[in-house]
Parts: structure tokens; sequence; C-alpha cells
């Protein structure tokens, strides 16, 4: 068979006809002089109507975005216009061949539209990480207001207290508190999620920060009489290129999660290299031979249920549940999550009921050149 025949057999518009896109042939001046099934469609107009306009009328700056695409020999998005008249955007490619354009098009008004709503969603995300941030102080001061007067009445700098009143007050206090505590997870995760909180990289000793969060939380744990064990053996490396503020941050929302989620035994912290397959599973970036630590901390407490499992790191997301005391450990560990992510890393969990949970922090060590 001589293929060479056949394919000049071939009518190079029956080819065209063919293609799942719409296809017009201009003339220099914009004139369409043929177009396809698909073009007919797309433009809600008979063959024979379409062969007799201009890609003007159809296409805002039409042969303006035709030449472009032919010169630069790439794909423009424009605006277009049906018969009907309804407007819909489209994705245009234009190449110039034996003194015609050959223009593909096709219609992108949904993926347009997705693109418009994720644009929306992620300024109206942005407005209110920054609203909440420049209000943080007219929120957070009247409560510790209440708590501080609370706190003075209960330590009777206001004079003697009877046996009731003393109780009113403590839930006062109690109540700013876990108000208090509710707004700085709120604002701390509001930062976290925003584009504009990015990681600052430096070379800092990773043992040593780990030690600075177990210090900070020694009070937490000698309240519930828990012992921690820290264990860095498997972990040659000293030093680290990361933020390590963010590190701390993510370590200090899981360890206070696994505190308050472990009554009796103990809390305990691993560091070493990640397994390549395990950061692979993850869907980590492994390009390069990138190397990851991972950061386990494991508890002895009640575990998480199925239920308490799911949407674990999506606060948003607890508010129409019926136990909304979840809320705050979900903020917690949302913005462990995003901070995680921030440094392209992640945050897993593998947890039973009265068997305990282990949260698995894994993050580069190196900084990528091109950062």
């Amino acid at each position: 068979m001589n293929l060479t025949k056949l394919l000049n057999a071939i009518s190079h518009k029956e080819v065209l006809n063919n293609l799942p896109d719409a296809v017009l042939v201009l003339e220099p001046d914009g004139k369409i002089c043929w177009a396809n099934k698909k073009a007919a469609t797309l433009f809600e107009v008979e063959k024979s109507i379409l062969q007799n306009c201009n890609i003007d009328d159809l296409v805002t700056e039409g042969m303006k975005v035709v030449s472009k695409s032919a010169n630069k020999r790439t794909t423009v998005m424009s605006a277009a216009v049906s018969a009907c008249a309804k407007e819909f955007f489209i994705e245009l490619s234009a190449r110039f061949y034996h003194d015609q354009y050959y223009v593909t098009l096709r219609d992108v008004t949904a993926m347009t539209a997705v693109f418009d709503n994720a644009e929306e969603t992620n300024r109206l995300t942005k407005d209110k990480n920054l609203m909440l941030e420049k209000l943080s102080t007219d929120l957070k001061s009247p409560l510790q207001s209440m708590l501080g007067f609370s706190q003075a009445l209960l330590d009777g700098l206001g004079g003697n207290i009877t046996e009731k009143q003393e109780k009113y007050i403590k839930i006062i206090n109690k109540n700013a508190n876990d108000m208090l505590i509710f707004m700085d997870k709120l604002l701390d995760y509001s930062q976290s999620e925003a584009n504009y909180f990015r990681p600052e990289y430096q070379t800092f000793d990773i043992i040593n920060s780990i030690q600075s969060v177990i210090r900070a939380n020694e009070v937490a744990l000698t309240l519930k009489n828990l012992t921690l064990n820290f264990d860095s053996e498997e972990f040659d490396k000293k030093t680290v290129c990361s933020d390590e503020s963010f590190v701390k941050a993510i370590l200090q929302n899981i360890l206070e999660t696994c505190i308050k989620l472990t009554e009796i035994g103990s809390i305990s912290i691993k560091i070493s290299m990640a397994d390549p397959e395990i950061v692979q599973a993850l869907d980590l970036d492994i390009k390069n031979d990138k190397k990851y630590m991972v950061i386990t901390i494991t508890d002895t407490g009640i575990g998480l249920t199925e239920t308490e499992k799911e949407d674990l790191f999506n606060p948003y997301l607890h508010l129409d549940k019926v136990n909304k005391k979840n809320i705050v450990r979900a903020f917690s560990l949302g913005i462990a999550l995003n901070l995680a992510q921030k440094l392209d890393g992640t945050v897993t969990v593998n947890s039973e009921v009265m068997k305990g949970s282990k949260f698995s922090i894994v993050l580069p060590i190196d900084k990528e050149e091109d950062e």
C-alpha cells in the first residue's frame, strides 16, 4: 500500500471536519471562507451563513487575536458571541498556511467560571484573614480584661466574696479563658492559611527546637502526671534548613493535642529520616533526591473515633456538628497541617480508640535552590 498516495487522496478539509474542536479557515482580511460542523455548532449558526461572516463579528478583536496566536505560536483566550447573542469564552489557536489562517476554537466558559470562582474565594479568604488580624486586639482585649478582673476577685483583691459569688466568678473566669484560647486559635488558623504568610528559611538546630517545645509544655505534662520521652538516636543530622518558627508551631499544636487526649500514661517524640517510599506514598516531591525528616508524636490516650477523624484538620466543617468541643482541636491540627504544607511537607495521623494516637510530621530538611 502506498501510504503517501492514500494521504494525498484524503481531503484536508475532510480531516478538519472530523476534528473534536471547532475549525475556521480565514482569508488574511479575516473573512471566514470555510468552517467545520463543530464551528457551526459553537456559534449556533448554519455553516453557509458562518462562511459569509468575518472573524471580528464573532470574536472580540478577532483578527488581532488570530494574528497574535499565529505569530507567537501560542493559544489565546478571548471572548466570543454566538448568532443568538450568547456570550462565552474561547481558547483560540491559529496557524498561517498557504496564505490562509487555520484557526481552532474551544469553548472554555465553564473552565473560566471555575477560575473566577477560585479567584473570588481566594480574595474573600484574604479579606477575612486581614479583617481578623486587624480586629485581633479589639476581639481579645475584653476577654483579657474579664480574665484579669475575675482572677483578681478570686485572689481577694476586691475584698471578701461569698461562696456563691466565688462559684459564679470561677465560671466567668473559665469561660473567658476558653474563649481567649478559641480566639487565639482562630486567629492563628486564619494566618496559617493566608497566602501572604510565607516561611523564612534558615539553618537551625532541630533537636534544640524540639526540646524547647517540650520545655514549654512541662507544666501541662506535670499537671496530668504524664511522662514524655524524646528519641533522636536515629537522626544523624544536627541542623536542618527550614522555618524554625513554623516547625515549633507545628510541634506545639500537635503536642498540646496529644496532652489533651491523654489522661494516663506517656507521650513519645521521635525524629528520624523519612523512608523515601513513605514520602512517595504521601505524594511529596522526591526529585533530586530530596530528603525529608519525620517527627512522630505518639500518645497513650483515649484515641480518636472514626467520626472524630473525619475532617480532623478542617475546623470550618465542625460548625454544623453536634459536638462542637472538637473545633479547637481542629484549629490546632489545621494550623499544623497548613504550616507543614507551606514547608512542602504534611501531617498524618493514625489513631485507635483506647489505644492512643500517632501523629507524623514529614518535612524536607533542605531548602530548594530556586526558593
